[in-house]
């Protein structure tokens, strides 16, 4: 079974920056793609940024300035570095991926358990 393990949330300040990371273990045989969603209280989970397999990049509007996702090659490991952050930026933020679990089958999507990033003073 594919997990994926979130960390590097927690409490900053506004104007602060924090860097997330997520690792996929498990069933893999390769990786689609990774990335990052988010969800504030009472709204909707959008898209933070993705990368896929072939090193493409989308970013949710919010995040195209201020936000970077990078990953290392061979390692099945995502970061997400925010910076300048503000309190709208606050919200549990859920890794995501599409994983292919064995030859000649489909990718499945898959998510983490989530990590709450707080910006506040």
């Amino acid at each position: 079974q594919v997990q994926l393990v979130e960390s590097g949330g927690g409490l900053v300040q506004p104007g602060g920056s924090l860097r997330l990371s997520c690792t996929a273990s498990g069933g893999i045989f390769s990786i689609h793609d990774m990335g990052w969603y988010r969800q504030a209280p009472g709204k909707e989970r959008r898209l933070v940024a993705v990368i896929t397999k072939g090193g493409r990049l989308d970013y949710g509007e919010f995040a195209e300035d201020r936000f970077t996702i990078s990953s290392i090659n061979g390692n099945n490991t995502v970061y997400l570095q925010m910076n300048s952050l503000k309190p709208e930026d606050t919200a549990v933020y859920y890794c995501y991926s599409r994983v292919v679990e064995s030859v000649g089958s489909r990718y499945l999507g898959f998510w983490g358990q989530g990590t709450l990033v707080t910006v506040s003073s």
